[in-house]
Formats: structure tokens, sequence, C-alpha cells
């Protein structure tokens, strides 16, 4: 069963999908790109090692701010900066209490965090006696570490299966399960299937056509390759069996000449498109499925960079689209998923859908967005469009949120106007800012770059086109000045 996105608000909807009681109170934990820690010890496509994520993206973690109430709980790397909370609660939100681990590392997720700082662990214990519960941002072996040391249950399924589920290998097998439409492709599991799917696109590429290669649990645009011919192809399918041995024969796996040897791969036909869509739904315990919303994804090189709010759909593309969620979420709910669901879909030239790229059983950037335009103190009105993206500043120092409210004074959305620029995450402005070299000889620090993330809310698209160059611009010069 499928129900309209109407009621009380996106965290009440989420409180009674996993827990039964929208009164339960939810710690939350921004842990962004927990796929890092699904794909240990999965084979991928050969890359440039690097840490679990930057400063920048580990302070991500302050997007969990906004989907608490005053009841609720959040865990974050770094206290909200004093203007920055003065500033949301001039807009009417009731923030949840937060905890600040003791000593943050910028290479640390904030669960990591939180599992080395033994007095919040002891403060969560407390909170876990009164029956509050944990709600990740997805949940891997880290966040059920955290719950064990301090009592707190997951508000969510197991690790195992939400990484099964996260798995592009589960998404395809589950579209063709449904029969919901997708580009051409082939999930590999093994090296057989592997060689087998690039068999198939070799006859794609050899007729004109791309093929893209996934890896099973890539992210931000990681972890995928486009390619146009059959040689780049082969070269990229030894380097996968390569690595899919090294790492058999270091877990002690498969015959020598490859038999039974495990990949993480899946191979489709590269497709034309009018635009990327991202819609969200929430499974039930009992199985019932909520549409949330769907949003038009905006994407630069294959790089999520926001989204435009309200998808330029009919209504008769997105009422597919609920459809298609409701067979889903069907399916995830009898493999025991509950939670909230992301997926990414795409529609054709043709104005025709795929309602299946990929499935995301955990939160996403636009579960933050929810404050914005859902339940009964959303700030955007329903005729408003509203356009989420982030914008890139460099600096030379700790920039307090005051002085870029001054930096944006009159585009900002505040209390008294109803248009503007929302900020909904300032902690990754400053993120990099310990990490930015000081040359010896009393020479002037090295900038950093930070985010700002917001969403732009005006009663029009091209009203927000304008205000979004207005925030460039003055971004711009900030930057130049903190770089003379």
């Amino acid at each position: 069963m499928t129900t309209p996105p109407t009621g009380p608000g996106f965290t009440g909807r989420l409180k009674r999908a996993v827990t039964g009681d929208a009164g339960t109170p939810l710690v939350f934990l921004g842990n962004f790109e927990v796929e890092n820690q699904w794909a240990q010890g999965e084979p991928a496509l050969p890359r440039v090692a690097s840490h679990a994520g930057s400063a920048v993206v580990n302070s991500m973690d302050e997007f969990a701010l906004l989907l608490g109430g005053k009841d609720d709980h959040v865990v974050l790397k770094a206290a909200p900066d004093e203007g920055y909370r003065r500033y949301l609660e001039g807009l009417g939100m009731a923030l949840p209490t937060v905890h600040v681990v003791a000593d943050a590392d910028p290479r640390r997720t904030v669960t990591e965090d939180a599992l080395a700082d033994p007095a919040l662990i002891a403060t969560l214990a407390g909170l876990a006696a009164e029956g509050a519960r944990l709600s990740a941002h997805g949940v891997s072996e880290v966040e059920e570490r955290l719950s064990a040391a301090t009592g707190l249950a997951v508000a969510g399924p197991s690790a195992a299966l939400c990484k099964r589920v996260n798995s592009k290998i589960y998404s395809r097998r589950a579209a063709d399960e449904l029969g919901l439409r997708q580009a051409r492709g082939w999930a590999c599991d093994t090296l057989e299937e592997l060689a087998a799917a690039v068999e198939a696109a070799g006859e794609l590429l050899a007729a004109g056509r791309k093929v893209v290669v996934k890896d099973a649990f890539g992210v931000s645009g990681k972890g995928i390759v486009v390619l146009d011919s059959e040689k780049r192809l082969a070269r990229l399918h030894r380097m996968a069996v390569t690595q899919a041995k090294k790492q058999a024969d270091g877990e002690g796996e498969g015959a020598g000449d490859g038999t039974g040897v495990r990949t993480s791969l899946v191979i489709e036909e590269w497709v034309a498109k009018r635009c990327d869509l991202n819609y969200q739904f929430t499974v039930g315990r009992d199985g019932s499925v909520h549409f949330d919303f769907v949003k038009e994804l905006l994407t630069e090189n294959g790089v999520h960079k926001g989204h435009r709010i309200p998808a330029r759909l009919s209504d008769a593309q997105v009422q597919e689209l609920t459809e298609a969620a409701a067979r889903i979420g069907g399916r995830l709910a009898a493999d025991g998923y509950f939670g909230v669901v992301g997926v990414d879909a795409m529609v054709a030239p043709d104005e025709s859908l795929y309602p299946v790229i990929e499935i995301n059983a955990r939160n996403n950037m636009s579960t933050y967005q929810s404050v914005v335009h859902d339940g009964p103190t959303a700030l955007v009105d329903p005729a408003d469009v509203a356009v989420a993206r982030h914008y890139t500043v460099r600096l030379d120092r700790r920039f307090p949120f005051d002085e870029m409210r001054a930096v944006l004074d009159g585009l900002l959305l505040a209390d008294g106007r109803p248009t503007g620029l929302f900020v909904n995450n300032y902690a990754t402005v400053n993120a990099a800012a310990d990490q930015a070299s000081a040359p010896a000889g009393g020479a002037p620090a090295q900038g950093f770059e930070g985010r700002l993330y917001g969403v732009l809310v005006e009663s029009s698209a091209e009203r927000v086109d304008a205000l979004d160059a207005d925030i460039t611009r003055r971004l711009a010069a900030l930057t130049e000045r903190s770089s003379v």
C-alpha cells in the first residue's frame, strides 16, 4: 500500500515507520559515505586508494541537525556555529539536543569519533535507558559497534542486510524481477558472469554504443567508468580480474584458474536522458510504503551537485514513480528491510522513464532537505521553486556564520523573508581550516576550501537563477579577498 505525501512531516513518519511510535526519541548520526564501510573486502574497479572521507565530507554530519525535533538528539563532530544556531532558531526550528564528540578526527566519520569517546558513550547509554533509538545515515558494522557499546538499539535493519540491498547488483536484479524498465545490462558476482557480460557489452561497443561499468558500492560519482571502445573494455576487464584474484588469494578463496572468484560489478549500456531524478519513500516495519517526494537531480560530470524541487514531471510520470516505489518497497520489505529508501531514476529524451538506476536503502542528500518542503513547519510554499546546491568557497581563516550572513545580506531566507537562500549546513565551510598549512618564515597561511550548502527558494525558476548568480558573485568576491 502506498500513501500520498501528507501528514505531520517526515521525521514523525520516519519514527513511526522504524519504531512503531512517532513519539520515540531518536539519536541521529550523519555518517555520510557509509558505502566506504560496505565496500571493505569487496572486489572493485582499480582506483587510487583514499581514506574513508575528507574533512569536508565527514563534516556533512551537521545535516542531521535538521532531522530531529526538541525531544531528539544528534551526535556531531563539532558544535554548530552559534550564529548558525541562532539563524535556525530564528526560522522557528526546534532543534534536537546536540552531543559533541570529545576529540574529533577530520579523517574519521562521526560514528568512529563517538566510539573513541568514553564520556559520550556513557551519555548515550543513559539515553538508551530512556528509550531512545539510534538513527544513522546508513547502518554498517561501525554503527552496530556503537549500538553495542551504548545499548542504543538501531532504528533500522542489520548492517549485513543494509549492505546487501545497497549493492548495485541488488538494484539491478530486483528491477529485473519486478519488470521495471532499465538500461540493458548485467550484474556480475563472479568472474564467469563478468566475462559473459564483457562479451555482450563488446557487441554494443562494436555497434557504436557506449557502456558504463560500475562498482557495486561506488558513491558520489566514484567507481563508475564510461567506455567507448572494446580495447578499453578489455583492458578494464583484465585489471578487474587481476584485482579480484589478488583479493581472493589474500582471503584464501577461489581456484588458481579463477573459478569461483568473486567480483562485484555492473555493466550497462549508456543511454540518453533528459534529466536524472531522485525519489524517496519510507518502508515501515509492517511493510507499508509511503512515497515521500521526487526531485530532479542536478549533476556535473556525473557527480551529484544538488536537487530541483519540484521536478519537471507530468502527473502521469509522478504516478509511475509512485507505483514503482510501491513495488520496490514491497520487495525490500519481503527481504526484511525497513526505513528510508532513495532511488535514482532517469527521464529519457522521449519523456519515458527509467524508474530504477540504483536503490539506496539509506538516507540521501535529499532526505536532509525535508525540513524545507515537508510537514506543518515547511519553509517553502508549495508554489515556490527550490534548488538545493552547494557553493565552493576558499578562505584563509575560520569564517563565522555571522560574517557570512553579512556577506549574503538580503539574500538569506529568514524570519519575515519567505524567499532566499536557506543554509542547511555550515560546518562544511570551515571543516578544512585546521588542515590549512602554515609555511615557515612568517609567510601567510595557505588557504583552504569549504562548501556552503543551502536551498535556494524563489517564486520562479528565473528568480532562482538570479538569486544563484548573486550568491555566486558575492562568494567569488569573498574568495578573492581571502586570496589577497
